[in-house]
């Protein structure tokens, strides 16, 4: 049984296809900044609590619970006051392959971004927040920059708003194109002026961050579905969704389909079903699938038998070995070469890394050559389980989880592939 599509009302993001205005009066118009001095006059636990029961799961890639995120921060007392600043961050960057959704939401509905700027500052006690853009968005950054002047204009951001006494200020910083300031401390490095590269942790943002400060940082996705959220009832948001993953998501539906398109739809929607009724369905039927990557490129790829049957959600992806990651869905049908696909990849972490962990300055290149030499079907059958021993020396023992992603694809390819690599070793040993 299908799903029924989202309506409007449904929805958290009704002009993601671009369709109407994507200024502040077109935004007024579907209701937007409606209720907003309701939500600035209610207690932030308030906010947060309801975050932690509509289930809202951090939709950047890594799932985290918002709700409980945001708790983290310290709120005043008043025998207490806070002696440091606090910020939200949100990361626009961007840059796993297969993944455009926030460039969707920057360029047809930026002003869901920013007044869930304004919301989550004033959970969050802050007020200023900054919105880290990819630098190639110079079109979306030049939007976002017009919505905030004409939310400023109205009296939605800075001092007093509403006459709330509710004071938030937004700022808009471009990045240089770096694939790792998209993990959070890189992009707090970045954004105080130096090199791009993750700190350790702990020291967690929530208590030293941007500045040194208490600072939480969301996806642009997460961070605009938070008013929606809090302004209707409960219900409007955990309707959709199995328990623990409830709400709406955009999905990124790209590769060997009719119709390549970026949708917002029900969490937990059978994969087949959204490739069939979203984006035309499979080129060449679904017979001819070979493969789905289902959450951008970082995340180990499905075979046709578990594409059939397996049910877009954290949890579901899990069980499956894989991950929901930004819900990037690349369709690999039978005519692409996959194995040049996932080399290409393994590229594209090689240089993408920022060098500072020698697991992964060493190892993503060596796993990169190796792929490039399997797949032209050069070297031995050894050198298979070489590889794989290889991915697990370098997975987990790096300050963040970039190795991991760049080793969980060619994991998936030995996993449901090995088939393709090993012909191609015969192949070169015959010629």
């Amino acid at each position: 049984m299908s799903l029924p599509r989202l309506q409007p009302q449904d929805m958290c993001f009704p002009n993601l296809a671009g369709a109407g205005d994507w200024g502040i009066k077109g935004y007024q118009k579907r209701g937007g900044y409606e209720g907003l001095k309701a939500l600035l006059q209610t207690a932030p636990k308030d906010h947060i609590e309801k975050l932690k029961q509509s289930s809202l799961r951090g939709r950047g890639g890594a799932g985290f619970p918002t709700g409980m995120k945001w708790s983290f921060m310290p709120q005043p007392a008043p025998d207490k006051p806070l002696t440091k600043p606090s910020y939200l961050v949100c990361n626009a960057d961007e840059g796993e392959p297969g993944t455009c959704k926030d460039r969707d939401i920057l360029r047809f509905d930026p002003h869901t971004l920013v007044e869930g700027m304004i919301v989550g500052c004033y959970c969050l006690n802050a007020k200023v927040g900054y919105i880290y853009v990819r630098g190639e968005y110079y079109d979306e950054s030049s939007r976002l920059n017009q919505a905030i002047q004409e939310a400023y204009k109205a009296g939605f951001l800075g001092k007093n708003i509403l006459g709330t006494g509710v004071d938030v200020d937004v700022h808009v910083h471009l990045g240089a194109g770096a694939y790792i300031c998209g993990e959070e401390t890189a992009l707090l490095e970045s954004l105080e002026g130096k090199k791009g590269q993750p700190r350790l942790k702990p020291p967690f943002p929530a208590g030293f961050g941007l500045y040194g400060c208490p600072t939480t940082i969301n996806n642009v996705e997460t961070i605009a579905q938070v008013p929606p959220i809090l302004k209707n009832p409960l219900e409007w948001f955990t309707r959709w969704g199995r328990p623990g993953n409830s709400g709406t998501k955009i999905f990124s539906i790209s590769g060997s389909v009719k119709n390549p398109i970026n949708v917002e739809a029900p969490m937990s929607i059978p994969l087949r079903e959204l490739i069939e009724e979203y984006a035309g369905g499979v080129t060449g039927g679904w017979s001819n699938l070979q493969a789905i990557i289902p959450g951008g490129s970082s995340t180990p790829m499905l075979n046709a038998e578990q594409s059939a049957r397996v049910l877009m959600d954290f949890d579901a992806l899990k069980a499956e070995g894989t991950g929901l990651g930004t819900a990037a869905i690349v369709v690999m049908n039978k005519q692409i070469d996959l194995l040049r696909v996932m080399t290409r990849i393994s590229h594209f972490y090689h240089h993408e890394s920022c060098g500072q962990c020698t697991p992964c300055r060493e190892g993503v290149g060596w796993v990169h050559r190796l792929m490039e030499r399997l797949s032209a079907g050069e070297g031995t059958p050894a050198e298979l389980d070489q590889l794989y021993a290889l991915t697990k020396k370098i997975e987990g023992r790096t300050i963040c989880a970039f190795a991991d992603g760049a080793m969980w694809p060619v994991q998936g390819t030995l996993k449901h592939f090995r088939n393709l690599l090993e012909s191609r070793l015969n192949k070169g040993e015959a010629a």
